[in-house]
């Protein structure tokens, strides 16, 4: 199964949005890790705003313009699930926890790298995000923006932060296993 991407489509404006977010990673990296004051880590929270936001606007106009692709419906996921772990990675330095959430993190994105190459294999696919992801996806931005905007947070509330998204990431891992494994019925 191959598919043919178009300049056109490369360049769409929700494509470009979901590159925007992919190259402000680095930046946010380098203000978060090199922040020294409370107005570092609001610059470094507000670059996370920026994202979110196109996020919400790459998605809000392909579907008002009709101009969602297969290469957006490969692009946004990407770039949600970058940002997400370059903001983990981030937070290990400050939070001892964050590597176990990470690693989960990894864990889940590696499943699903796998299981769905193994389905496409087999000529399925899932269709789109299932609601278990997408709970997660939205928890993690809002669990891990907490930890960046309140750096000086009590280590025990991070803590049950951290502990929460663990446990909402094994959920998405079994609620995913449900759906490759009823998609396999269908081989």
């Amino acid at each position: 199964m191959k598919i043919k991407i178009d300049r056109q489509e490369l360049f769409s404006i929700p494509n470009c949005l979901s590159y925007f977010r992919i190259l402000l990673l680095p930046i946010f990296c380098v203000v978060y890790l090199g922040a020294e004051s409370t107005w570092d880590y609001m610059i470094a929270g507000g670059i996370l705003i920026v994202s979110a936001l196109t996020d919400f606007f790459d998605g809000k106009i392909a579907r008002r313009y009709n101009a969602i692709t297969e290469f957006g419906k490969l692009l946004d996921p990407v770039a949600d699930k970058l940002t997400l772990v370059a903001i983990a990675l981030c937070l290990i330095p400050y939070y001892q926890k964050m590597i176990y959430l990470v690693i989960i993190m990894l864990i889940k994105e590696v499943y699903m790298f796998a299981m769905g190459y193994v389905h496409l294999k087999h000529g399925t696919k899932l269709d789109g995000a299932k609601w278990v992801g997408k709970i997660c996806t939205a928890t993690l931005f809002v669990a891990l923006a907490i930890l960046i905007l309140i750096p000086q947070i009590e280590g025990t509330i991070a803590d049950l932060i951290i502990g929460f998204e663990i446990i909402m990431v094994i959920m998405a891992i079994l609620g995913y296993r449900k759906a490759f494994r009823q998609l396999k019925n269908t081989w």
